[in-house]
This record gives structure tokens, sequence and C-alpha cells, in this order.
């Protein structure tokens, strides 16, 4: 399998066409096509730390969530310069899938971690730019916060913060990652005992208290291993490509 062919599968599978409005440029952000793919590196950022482990490990293709370029042209020079030209001095093709990632309901972030909680019969929630990127639905037994919290993975080194004003067993979650906390409103309105984001403005504060609901949020990149995680498991199971995963926690 050539690269190319691999990343028209990924564009496909993750139906990246119909996220135009997203700020990412999503799917191949540096390219070497005509290569062979022996391995895979999959991240949630593209950086050169994350660049320069996939190339010293062998990768031909590094898959990320956070790519290097958004919505407007961008100079490549410094600590940019430095980035692009590891790759491509290496040859590595670097693949970016940002809201397609979040959204998509088998690999997402989101429908990840409503199947790791178990949630069955979950529904999309949380509308984005008329694009629902989040998922709710009932948990198959109630739970507490940390118990929630642990199966996630979040704790306090991932960034994890807790606003606690709903009820303490929790039936029925609805979760959008990365900086979704704006969006607590739309679980406010769904009636939800728990939203789980990434991370959470100060602002919302109030707005879970005074509504009695609680809010989880788990850190931004901590929230966002899901999908590439769910990406590299299935390049190894479906195309047989030897696959690694970079965990370059920030704590944020």
């Amino acid at each position: 399998m050539f690269v190319k062919e691999y990343t028209d599968e990924l564009i496909k599978r993750l139906d990246i066409q119909s996220f135009p409005f997203d700020f990412s440029l999503n799917g191949v952000q540096i390219g070497a096509p005509d290569r062979e793919l022996k391995k895979a590196a999959f991240a949630v950022d593209a950086s050169f730390d994350t660049i320069d482990q996939a190339v010293e490990n062998g990768a031909d293709i590094l898959v990320v969530h956070h790519g290097l370029f958004w919505g407007s042209p961008i100079a490549i020079t410094d600590a940019h310069y430095r980035r692009v030209k590891r790759a491509l001095d290496a040859r590595l093709t670097l693949f970016a899938c940002h809201l397609p990632l979040d959204a998509h309901p088998l690999y997402g972030n989101n429908a990840q971690m409503a199947m790791i909680l178990g949630m069955t019969g979950f529904d999309p929630f949380g509308e984005y730019k008329g694009k629902k990127i989040g998922f709710k639905g009932q948990l198959p037994f109630p739970m507490t916060i940390p118990e929630i919290a642990r199966l996630l993975g979040f704790s306090e080194e991932t960034g994890m913060q807790v606003i606690k004003f709903g009820p303490d067993m929790i039936s029925t979650v609805g979760i959008i990652s990365g900086g979704g906390g704006d969006d607590v409103d739309q679980a406010i309105a769904e009636n939800l005992d728990l939203f789980i984001t990434g991370t959470a403005p100060h602002e919302i504060f109030y707005t879970v208290k005074e509504n009695g609901m609680n809010l989880l949020s788990g850190g931004h990149y901590r929230s966002e291993v899901f999908g590439v995680k769910a990406l590299m498991r299935m390049t190894e199971k479906e195309f047989g490509v030897s696959s690694f995963f970079i965990d370059a926690e920030t704590g944020l």
C-alpha cells in the first residue's frame, strides 16, 4: 500500500469534505504520496517533537488531530520552518483531521469516549455551524464523576477540572471533546446530568452552578487522544500497517 492510497481512504472514511467550515486544513498537509506505507505514527498534535519522534521511529506518515496549518496562510519561518523541514527532509507525510475526527460516529473522540463509558444508543449532540460534533446518551448504570474520570484517564495531571452542582450519581451524559466548554448550554437544554469536555472557560461557572449542572473537563489534550488511537487500531487491523502512538501530554 502506498501513502496516497491510505490517505485517500482516511479522507473517505472520515467524511472530511463535509466540514468545509473547519479552520483546520484537513487531509494531507505535507505529502510524499508515492512512498510505500510500512509504518504509521499517530499523535494529537503536530509539533517538532512529534514529527521528530515519528521520523526517528521510521514512520512514513504522521496522523494528527491538530495539524500545522489553520485557516490562513502562515510564513514558514522559525519554529514552523523547523517542523516543516524535518518532515520534508525525511519524506514524512503529515495528515491532519480536526472536526471530522471529533464528530465521527465510530473513530471520533466523542464516540470513543461514549463507548468507553458503555453508553448505549448514543445520539449526535452539540451543534456547531449546523453540524453536531458530540454525542449524548445513557450510562449502563449510574456512576459518580470520579468513576467516569478514571475510566477516561482524566486526572489533575491531565488538566482535569470538575464543576459539580448536579446529581451525585450520573445517568445521562453529553460529550464534546477539546474546547467545548461553551456548549454547556446545550447539555443544560437537554437536561443531562453531566457534560464532559476538554476545557471550559471561566465565564461558564455560574451558568453551570445556577442550572444545577455537572461539568467534567478532562484537559484538552487528554480528551482528544481517543480518535487518533482509534485510527491507529483500525490501521493495524484492516491494513496490516505497523503503527504506534506518540503520547506528548501537555497537561492542558
